[in-house]
């Protein structure tokens, strides 16, 4: 079947691509491009001073591969080609890639290098490019996208972000993104405090939401139940995370739409420093999991991915 082009290729043909590039680069010098606005100088390459993410001038990527894990609408039965960006902007004492998120581990690479990886997945045949952890690079996804799209790149974008976005970046990401994946982690500011060093992160997370919906909408399939365009919101029930949990899904009902896809996420495990907390070192419990569906179909969301 033919499928509908990606929103980028409107603004490649007029200019627009290039110019959206051209301005996040120039952001680098006193960058606001995360949730986190260091207003780091970040044009050279060394960890910039004053920095959240460590990350100057170049990305920095840990792997780039077909994924078969992803959400059934994003990995359909060729993988979503995943990129994934180290150095996130959330320091969560419970990642599950702490080599990736904390230690950094991967290699810089230029605008050229990762519009090859982009490429490259292409010609594997995956369904999409998933830029995870991508809030601190928007810039040079922007401008590895030119040279991509340039060159033949013809996939969706997703953008599967921790939450934790600027309202900046995501204007730069208007018209660019077609599936925009965020996270939406927490509801308490105590929790997020503690478990992510990101106290506004209910207030960062529910503007970048709202911003996204108006961009793309509910998510939308094609005839292969393959994500063309749209929101799909993911939340990882956390142990005793009940009270966080309704907030969220109220919110996403009342504030986004009813119709928001949102995939209710039963996987947490201590992982990285969750041990030192009492409450994040033991798995959630199957009734944890099971009161979390029923909160969010209480709260009138219709749309939920299955487990």
């Amino acid at each position: 079947m033919d499928c509908p082009d990606p929103s980028y290729l409107a603004l490649l043909r007029d200019g627009q691509l290039a110019d959206r590039a051209r301005r996040a680069v120039e952001a680098l010098a006193d960058c606001t491009l995360c949730g986190r606005a260091c207003h780091a100088d970040r044009r050279r390459d060394e960890a910039p001073e004053g920095s959240f993410c460590r990350t100057g001038r170049r990305a920095v990527v840990h792997g780039a591969f077909a994924h078969p894990g992803e959400e059934l609408c994003l990995r359909g039965w060729k993988g979503s080609g995943t990129i994934f960006f180290s150095q996130c902007n959330l320091r969560c004492v419970f990642c599950q890639n702490f080599d990736i998120s904390w230690q950094g581990l991967g290699r810089r690479v230029a605008a050229d290098a990762l519009a090859d990886m982009m490429l490259d997945l292409q010609e594997q045949g995956c369904h999409n490019i998933n830029l995870v952890t991508p809030s601190h690079v928007v810039a040079q996804i922007l401008e590895a996208l030119v040279i991509a799209a340039e060159q033949g790149l013809r996939l969706p974008l997703v953008y599967n972000t921790g939450g934790y976005d600027s309202l900046r970046s995501l204007q730069l990401l208007d018209g660019v993104v077609d599936i925009y994946m965020p996270d939406f982690k927490f509801w308490s500011t105590d929790r997020a405090r503690r478990w992510a060093q990101a106290e506004d992160y209910r207030e960062v997370a529910t503007r970048a939401i709202q911003e996204m919906h108006r961009q793309v909408g509910d998510l939308v399939t094609d005839d292969r139940s393959l994500a063309r365009r749209g929101l799909l919101v993911r939340h990882l029930v956390m142990p005793d995370g009940v009270d966080d949990t309704r907030q969220i899904m109220r919110l996403l009902a009342r504030e986004i739409s009813p119709r928001t896809m949102v995939n209710v996420m039963s996987q947490y495990h201590p992982e990285g420093k969750a041990y030192a907390d009492p409450v994040l070192s033991r798995p959630i419990t199957g009734d944890e999991y099971r009161r979390a569906v029923e909160i969010a179909k209480e709260e009138g969301l219709t749309r939920l991915i299955p487990h």
